[in-house]
């Protein structure tokens, strides 16, 4: 029988860590030991306010009793069922209860592991459905620089940070990207949409007519750029978008693993730009993080077009092991009725003036030279050290934690996303703690 591990283990060597610093991190451990509400605990005893979901997901707050009790329930009367020709009532009820909240016509899903399983997914619904068709000239795929769709070889191929693309040699082809929506001669310190760069969408007809839109299957893109430093589209842009793609049959996919569940104070990104993609990637918030789970919203006509031929036959050759797990479904139940219980998927509207005003009361502080913000999601862009890219801004990550507030950074941004369950005073404190630290730092 294995023992519980230690809340400082003997050895960090075993443990090759994602997007981390290895070799930093493994002469000066960060742990966290438990977690409750708006904070974690660390191995020595030290409450650590989350800013930031603990990674854009835990939406809900930590250890919420409904969902820890719901896993424990499915747990001990259905650990696992195969999804693969055979099914269990709680995938079906949890689809239902998803096609409930979606936007308008997104009535199907298909369930998946991770956002980025999830962007594979839209992908090859969208190249499979023109196929399905008879419209299998349709093979591009148009991202946009500076796009972060997960890491798998179709996500890394349609997005567009470089560090996340240089090392893995040739990736998909058909694939061309359109420019970022980041203009900060324009729209430095802009409270919610930029005014200016609507008309980068338009960058999409010159792709066209380069390529055809006959060939071109898709458009994908994340409504609000989060893993990149918080890109906001600016005003009608989505919509232009939107319009571009229907007048040439393209599908628009929205990657909201980020902006889903109640991030920008609406269910969905679609609801708060009012504009309904095609597909709809998700993960994160739709078990609050607990366990791995992604869902792809499709609207009705896209999953239809799937379901011809014999009626024996499988209609779509794709799927994972784990694809609706049941104490995932059990996980995401409880979550959604943790979100309506408690005006989670709305709340961040409540919010959201007090969190702009929090953040751009930052703008004096020191080495900050851009401050962007949409719903409950904020960026702090810090001039970087000269020759020492992202050292100005993983400093102040590491002092923010000694403070006893966790943020997140991406090249030389801090990312913050907090918990909807988020307080002003817990507002103060992030901000509080941020201006500190930075007056600290060279």
């Amino acid at each position: 029988m294995l023992n519980r591990p230690a809340s400082k283990p003997n050895d960090l060597n075993a443990f090759w860590m994602p997007f981390t610093a290895n070799r930093q991190f493994k002469q000066a451990p960060r742990m966290f030991v438990s977690a409750k509400d708006m904070h974690y605990t660390t191995d020595d005893g030290r409450e650590v306010l989350d800013a930031t979901s603990g990674l854009w997901c835990v939406n809900a707050g930590h250890c919420r009793p409904k969902i820890t009790e719901a896993i424990q329930r499915q747990a001990a009367e259905l650990d696992y069922a195969p999804a693969f020709q055979m099914g269990h009532p709680i995938a079906f009820e949890f689809a239902s209860k998803l096609a409930a909240i979606a936007p308008q016509g997104m009535d199907h899903v298909f369930y998946t592991n991770s956002g980025s399983e999830s962007v594979e997914t839209a992908l090859k619904i969208a190249l499979a459905y023109h196929r399905a068709k008879g419209d299998g000239s349709r093979f591009r795929l148009i991202g946009r620089e500076r796009g972060y769709h997960g890491v798998n070889f179709g996500g890394i191929s349609v997005g567009g940070i470089v560090a996340n693309r240089k090392m893995f040699g040739t990736l998909l082809t058909g694939v061309d990207h359109l420019p970022h929506t980041h203009l900060p001669e324009h729209n430095s310190f802009t409270r919610g949409e930029p005014e200016t760069g609507e008309d980068l969408a338009d960058a999409l007809e010159r792709i066209v007519t380069l390529h055809d839109a006959s060939t071109i299957a898709a458009v994908i893109v994340e409504p609000v750029a989060g893993s990149t430093g918080v890109l906001i589209p600016p005003k009608g842009y989505l919509k232009r978008l939107r319009n571009i793609c229907d007048k040439h049959g393209i599908l628009l996919i929205f990657d909201e693993v980020i902006t889903g569940f109640g991030r920008l104070g609406t269910p969905f990104a679609a609801d708060y730009f009012d504009v309904i993609p095609d597909i709809m990637t998700t993960a994160k918030g739709v078990t609050n993080g607990v366990i791995p789970m992604g869902a792809v919203f499709v609207k009705k006509e896209i999953h239809d077009a799937f379901m011809k031929g014999p009626e024996h036959l499988i209609e779509f050759f794709h799927g994972y092991t784990y694809s609706g797990n049941p104490i995932a479904c059990a996980a995401g139940i409880a979550t959604l009725e943790t979100y309506q219980e408690e005006g989670l998927l709305t709340r961040g509207a409540e919010l959201a003036h007090y969190w702009e005003d929090a953040l751009h009361s930052l703008k004096d502080a020191r080495h900050v030279i851009d401050i962007r913000n949409i719903g409950l999601v904020g960026a702090i862009e810090l001039e970087p050290m000269a020759g020492q890219p992202t050292k100005r801004a993983f400093t102040a990550f590491l002092k923010a934690f000694e403070e006893g507030v966790l943020i997140r950074t991406t090249g030389d941004i801090i990312a913050l996303s907090p918990p909807l369950i988020v307080e002003h005073e817990q507002i103060d404190r992030i901000v509080d703690c941020i201006r500190s630290v930075l007056a600290e730092i060279d």
